[in-house]
């Protein structure tokens, strides 16, 4: 495999990444029900609009649930290890396998999307505790529904709020338990899938 090839899976993977967080923060805050009129979450409807509105004809929403993201999020992360496949010279596998895997790096996507947005969540409570910044209303309005049950579970000790040692904790497990083992199950490439 040559200098450009290697390019391309690495500007596939950059750009298809990008799009691909864009269209789970999207399907996460709407079913977290977060500020629709936060300037985050107004640029990540643009983006993911264009793609998103002719699929939601096709597929409606369930519940409060929107199918039609996460179709969209499964769509773009298959044709990315199709695309990332043919780039490297490899051979297409069978198409139920790339939705296997497609289904596990979304996982693992969500999984590190939670990671990051608690994380942040807890750098602006120390550097700007009383910030009212947009993304941080908006992280805050991600990562409360998790939140909240261990907070019931954990209170505050001594004013210090110990329950995100124990999210982190839990996320840990579940990329341990469950990401890893559907990986090494499906013998995925971990460069290859997106999220991983």
């Amino acid at each position: 495999m040559g200098q450009l090839s290697h390019a391309g899976i690495y500007l596939v993977q950059t750009l298809v990444s990008l799009y691909l967080l864009a269209v789970l923060l999207r399907f996460f805050l709407q079913l977290v029900r977060a500020d629709f009129y936060n300037p985050v979450s107004q640029f990540v409807v643009k983006v993911t609009d264009p793609l998103l509105r002719p699929l939601r004809r096709l597929i409606p929403g369930f519940g409060g649930v929107d199918l039609a993201a996460l179709v969209l999020a499964l769509l773009v992360q298959g044709v990315a290890i199709a695309l990332i496949l043919s780039l490297a010279g490899a051979p297409l596998p069978n198409p139920l396998l790339i939705l296997l895997w497609s289904l596990v790096g979304l996982v693992g996507l969500t999984i590190k999307i939670f990671f990051v947005a608690l994380l942040l969540t807890i750098i602006l409570s120390w550097v700007a505790p009383m910030s009212h910044h947009p993304l941080a209303d908006l992280l805050l309005q991600l990562t409360e529904p998790v939140m909240a049950p261990v907070r019931r579970i954990i209170p505050p000790i001594g004013g210090l709020d110990l329950s995100p040692i124990f999210v982190f904790i839990g996320i840990n497990l579940l990329e341990m338990l469950v990401v890893d083992s559907l990986v090494t199950l499906l013998a995925m490439p971990r460069g290859l899938v997106l999220g991983l």
